[in-house]
């Protein structure tokens, strides 16, 4: 008789985890719920009943696990959490760098943390509401992306390990958002109805300065702004204000549009200019992670992506050294920006990607 396999689901009181949950149990799993506590609502400024780790999420997810009779437990990662996301997003903004916290949160929590867990409880594997696929091909494990296009995150998966991958579940890779609530639905789950949360977790409704700076309990230092040529514009209210690209909210009189064009944190100046001085054809990016294989031998053709709502653009990739990759545009690219990630693709699968510097 085969021996059941068990699988750890994290389960975040949303629709799509909620899914997951029900779809391995109907393919024979032997499953345990968990929530993944984050971080506490006061110590980022919140009310208790918002944001992903609320009390009103820890309900719906139990009411979901109770209706699919699964246990359903709470772990606490608000340590590792602190120190891996959200002191590595305000370092990035202090240093004049625009991060994404999520792909901060499934490489350093999710795909880290709640895996060591599960391998503690003799799991088989840890199942998310991601939509995207894991694939065998030969002795590697492929990332491709979710057949939803409007929904896809394999951008935000792009630093998966082999390792990782192998343990990994996502159930609604080939699935549509309206597929998913369908069955949430006809399940008579609570949250079938939930909107999906567009904000980053810990910093509801996007006011990600005023967020560092009760944070850290230390006001933005005013700086100048500057153009290219190094000519003084104006004062800005601090670098953590600014992203690349940014037009709102400089204040600038100018006789076109001006846009942030740079951000150097060592002299606390913010470059501004016209749009045109936006576009670049090339990066850098390290800290990279490569997927299909362990290293690029020769420069390869792919499909780039240097933030998460992009459309995928053509370029070429060559890989420097160890840790570092080259990526040249076929056509200029408009505010890529450090500290965002470039995540490179061919057709459906993920190539892997870096942070960009």
């Amino acid at each position: 008789m085969p021996v059941l396999k068990k699988a750890l689901i994290a389960m975040s009181g949303g629709v799509d985890s909620s899914v997951a949950a029900f779809m391995m149990r109907e393919q024979g799993y032997g499953c345990m719920g968990a929530m993944m506590k984050l971080y506490t609502n006061e110590d980022v400024g919140m009310p208790r009943e918002n944001g992903c780790c609320s009390m009103f999420d820890a309900e719906d997810a139990r009411a979901v696990a109770s209706r699919l009779d699964i246990p359903f437990y709470v772990f606490n990662f608000t340590q590792s959490f602190t120190q891996e996301v959200i002191k590595r997003f305000i370092s990035a903004y202090q240093g004049g760098r625009t991060p994404n916290p999520c792909i901060d949160c499934n490489r350093f929590v999710k795909f880290k943390h709640f895996l060591r867990r599960a391998r503690e409880l003799d799991m088989d594997c840890i199942v998310t509401g991601h939509y995207a696929r894991v694939e065998k091909d030969g002795e590697r494990f492929l990332l491709k992306k979710g057949v939803d296009g409007e929904k896809d995150q394999s951008y935000v998966l792009y630093s998966m390990t082999q390792d990782q991958l192998s343990r990994s579940v996502f159930p609604l890779g080939g699935m549509t958002k309206k597929q998913v609530r369908e069955i949430a639905r006809s399940a008579g789950f609570i949250n079938s109805k939930k909107r999906d949360s567009q904000d980053i977790c810990f910093v509801p409704g996007g006011g990600y300065a005023s967020f560092i700076e009760r944070y850290t309990g230390t006001a933005s230092e005013p700086g100048r702004f500057v153009d290219a040529r190094g000519n003084d514009r104006g004062e800005h209210k601090g670098i953590v204000h600014y992203t690349i690209g940014q037009r709102k909210g400089l204040g600038l009189p100018a006789a076109e549009p001006l846009y942030v064009c740079g951000i150097n944190a060592e002299s606390n100046s913010v470059v501004v200019g016209i749009s045109d001085e936006l576009y670049s054809k090339s990066l850098t990016a390290r800290d990279i992670n490569l997927i299909p294989f362990d290293k690029l031998d020769t420069p390869i053709k792919v499909r780039a992506k240097i933030r998460y709502k992009q459309q995928e653009q053509p370029a070429t990739v060559w890989q420097i050294d160890a840790d570092t990759l080259r990526i040249e545009f076929d056509v200029p690219q408009k505010a890529i920006t450090k500290g965002q990630a470039a995540v490179l693709y061919d057709g459906d699968i993920v190539i892997g990607g870096g942070t960009i510097t």
